[in-house]
């Protein structure tokens, strides 16, 4: 049974998002290659294959997140270390490519990054509370004895000492 959706989700688009990267990068390499033409007396060469390294790189780092993402919806636990510093910085990163969709592509783009970046930090989110034993009973202090509760819901504290001079 699935409990929480927004990881298989976030792996899902991570791993789409992966694929789609390393293919248009891989294109914009292929369309410079083939126009022989250089700009600002680049090599034309040089610009196709860092595009098409480029495009490897980031859709490596993406389907590396989307793997983080998936071990987190088959486990069903919080990422932790490297983990959750890599989906932290997928986060960061999807953050600057929507502040560089607003004023380049467009606000389709730029709402496609915040969804993505909503998704991510979602998963964190989510995950971040801690579980209660499922044999706790709620207002069980661990004593045996219920819990004693005031007048707005909250535990009940004695009033402070008083203090001799």
């Amino acid at each position: 049974m699935v409990r929480r959706p927004v990881a298989w989700i976030v792996a899902i688009v991570l791993f789409l998002e992966a694929f789609g990267i390393a293919a248009v990068n891989w294109f914009l390499g292929v369309v410079v290659d083939r126009q022989d033409m250089s700009l600002a007396g680049l090599d034309p060469d040089m610009m196709s294959t860092s595009s098409k390294i480029g495009g490897i790189v980031f859709g490596l780092y993406f389907a590396f997140c989307g793997l983080v993402a998936l071990l987190v919806a088959l486990r069903d636990r919080a990422p932790a270390g490297f983990g959750r510093i890599l989906l932290i910085s997928a986060a960061v990163v999807h953050a600057l490519l929507g502040a560089f969709a607003w004023g380049l592509l467009g606000p389709a783009e730029f709402v496609f990054m915040v969804v993505v970046l909503a998704l991510i930090v979602l998963l964190l989110m989510t995950y971040d509370s801690p579980q209660a034993p499922a044999d706790a009973v709620p207002g069980d202090k661990g004593d045996g004895g219920p819990a004693k509760e005031g007048p707005g819901g909250g535990p009940v504290t004695s009033p402070p000492a008083p203090t001799t001079p």
